[in-house]
């Protein structure tokens, strides 16, 4: 018996996706592990299914804990993991267990259909980049008057009380935080956290708590993810949306970044079951990148065949960083909030 499937058998009842435990009936299916939205992955995995027949079977996680739960998880469980497949709604994660050893190329052609090179991915291929989202500023049209076009405007007495975030350590706020420590530097960092501690901002238990506290009227502003934004407008909430400009670097002090991608990313575990290709490929497929681009959520396609088809607001600057040196600096920042925020 193959360690893999040996590993099946004892995880087989402990298997839990979607938010219920799932028993595994027989050992013919792949097993993902997702830090995507419920919803959205029910859609994704249900048109993939009818597609190509393939059986997943998925463990998630909680919407605080999200990405780095996961990560943790698998990075306990090393070898002896049940997962084939990692699913990623951002890839900070994934670079975590890349660098851990615990990747294989995922095995698929790593182009486009016009043949162009895939434009996000790993340098060897260990993990692709697709359906992004833009890290946000959500507000309160109604409350708010001027509509503040970079986080560093967030530290000004105007928004004294009025801001929040999602805490930094756990999904997408932690590899934000990272991208402006690798930018700014540690100090000027240090000193924006600092400032809008000061200011009395508001530490809420992940993004889409950002956005029901603004609809609550508890915060006016607040750092979130676009789909968040995006999932709320869909159930009729009255929720505002900003991109971060740009500005060239000024030495010591926060300056706009541009707006942060964040794209899902897709790997293979290492030692997974031969299929896990087919899983993969049919998740980079152009057919679930534009599922996504259509959904609640509105991700932003990395294909330019696609970018003609997108219905919400684009952002116009786009932060410029590289995402490996953004995971080196990641450690950092979290040092940093722990100081600050407690």
């Amino acid at each position: 018996m193959r360690r893999r499937d040996a590993a099946r058998l004892i995880a087989a009842g402990a298997i839990c996706g979607l938010g219920a435990c799932r028993r595994q009936a027989d050992g013919d299916g792949l097993v993902l592990y997702s830090s995507v939205d419920d919803y959205l992955l029910r859609e994704v995995l249900a048109d993939l299914r009818s597609r190509t027949g393939l059986r997943v079977r998925v463990l998630g996680d909680t919407e605080m804990t999200k990405t780095t739960g996961l990560v943790e998880r698998l990075l306990r469980e090393g070898p002896s993991t049940p997962c084939d497949v990692w699913w990623s709604s951002e890839p900070f994660g994934t670079i975590r267990l890349q660098r851990a050893g615990l990747l294989e190329p995922v095995g698929v052609e790593l182009r486009l259909g016009d043949g162009s090179p895939w434009p996000i991915r790993d340098k060897d291929g260990l993990w692709v980049g697709f359906a992004q989202r833009a890290r946000v500023l959500a507000f309160a049209p109604e409350r708010v008057e001027r509509v503040p076009a970079a986080l560093a405007e967030l530290a000004e007495d105007h928004w004294r009380g009025r801001v929040g975030i999602a805490r930094p350590q756990f999904g997408t706020t932690r590899g934000h935080m990272g991208a402006l420590v690798h930018l700014w530097g540690e100090d000027v960092f240090e000193r924006w956290l600092g400032s809008l501690v000061e200011g009395g901002l508001r530490v809420l238990e992940g993004n889409a708590a950002v956005v029901r506290e603004i609809v609550r009227g508890t915060i006016d502003v607040g750092l979130t993810d676009s789909d968040d934004v995006f999932s709320a407008r869909a159930q009729g909430l009255d929720v505002g949306l900003a991109f971060e400009r740009k500005e060239p670097a000024r030495v010591g002090e926060a300056y706009a970044t541009g707006t942060m991608m964040l794209p899902n990313t897709v790997a293979r575990v290492r030692g997974s079951d031969p299929r896990s290709g087919e899983l993969i490929a049919a998740i980079l497929s152009e057919r679930t990148e534009r599922l996504m681009m259509r959904s609640d959520s509105h991700n932003y396609p990395v294909r330019p065949s696609l970018r003609g088809e997108i219905e919400v607001p684009v952002p116009e600057a786009v932060m410029d960083v590289d995402l490996d040196l953004v995971g080196d600096a990641i450690p950092r920042a979290m040092a940093i909030c722990e100081r600050v925020l407690g």
